[in-house]
């Protein structure tokens, strides 16, 4: 049953996040902003699914890419070790 209210605190978390690029009013996103792209990424440097984020569905697509473009420029860890 704990396991059952774990549930529901964490669906209502996840309906009370909004996407930080459009509370923000920022269309774009740099690769190069060390700074923003950590908080989409996990320890690992997987990027984080936007129910955990909150970000929408375009501006997910926009972090992948500065994620992508980073990793590939070794700004990002592709994974740590």
């Amino acid at each position: 049953m704990g396991k059952e209210k774990g549930r529901d605190n964490l669906k209502n978390q996840v309906q009370n996040l909004k996407c930080y690029f459009c509370e923000n009013n920022l269309n774009e996103l740099d690769y190069k902003d060390v700074a923003v792209l950590r908080r989409f990424v996990t320890l690992q440097g997987k990027i984080k699914p936007p129910r955990k984020t909150g970000t929408c569905t375009r501006h997910q697509r926009v972090v992948a890419r500065a994620v992508k473009r980073a990793r590939t420029l070794a700004i990002l860890p592709v994974k740590k070790d």
